[in-house]
């Protein structure tokens, strides 16, 4: 089967000043533009058949100027989790919320406030990330690569998902800002060939309890900004 890089979006201006984007249509801040050159520097390097969208501007963004020679194609199913309520507020607020320790700990149960469920966000982005590796293993054959660029909490739970884990424990994993998570699926079982690659190990330095790049699923660049 083909080879899926997920591909997070940059930094954004949300994820700077500590707020919840969710499905605002949020742009990258220097940073995150200075991330997605950076990035589009190795994946230039690569035969890609097919590169894949969330349709949320930070992720169109991120592509056009890490790939701006190829035009992504836009899937629904990648899109962030919806946080209803939640969205746009600041993470430390967030924080004292009685349902942040049940997003933490019991993510499978969560349902946000005239929002998603996650366990629904997780299946539909699983499913859409197996059809489009489909597709693309029957289009191009089994040696072909493709990027779906998305969001943090949707790259945890597909690679959750690839690694054989329960949906409660993907917060375990963590998915950085312009960060790459490398899945092959094949007929038996997927293999998680990266996992959170930025080619910086600057990045595995803990932030300060200030710094702002965390988000709902914590970590130093969280998920679901």
């Amino acid at each position: 089967m083909a080879t899926v890089l997920l591909l997070r979006h940059g930094r954004t201006t949300a994820n700077a000043s500590g707020g919840l984007a969710g499905r605002q249509p949020v742009e990258l801040d220097d940073t995150g533009r200075d991330q997605a050159a950076r990035v589009g520097e190795r994946l230039r390097k690569l035969p890609l058949a097919a590169v894949v969208s969330s349709p949320l501007i930070r992720c169109r963004q991120t592509l056009s100027i890490a790939l701006p020679s190829l035009e992504p194609a836009i899937e629904d199913g990648l899109i962030e989790c919806g946080y209803g309520d939640w969205e746009g507020q600041p993470l430390k607020e967030l924080s004292k919320d009685p349902l942040w320790p049940v997003v933490q700990q019991h993510p499978s149960a969560v349902v946000f406030p005239n929002g998603e469920a996650m366990a629904d966000m997780s299946a539909r982005a699983i499913k859409a990330i197996r059809d489009w590796d489909a597709r693309i293993t029957a289009e191009h054959g089994p040696e072909a690569v493709w990027v779906a660029c998305s969001h943090g909490d949707v790259i945890k739970a597909i690679a959750a998902d690839a690694l054989g884990l329960h949906l409660d424990q993907f917060q375990r994993i963590v998915a950085d800002p312009a960060s790459i998570t490398a899945i092959r699926y094949t007929p038996t079982r997927p293999f998680v060939v990266r996992l959170n690659e930025t080619g910086d190990l600057a990045s595995v330095v803990p932030p300060r309890q200030t710094d702002s790049d965390a988000a709902v699923g914590g970590g130093s660049g969280g998920g679901g900004v």
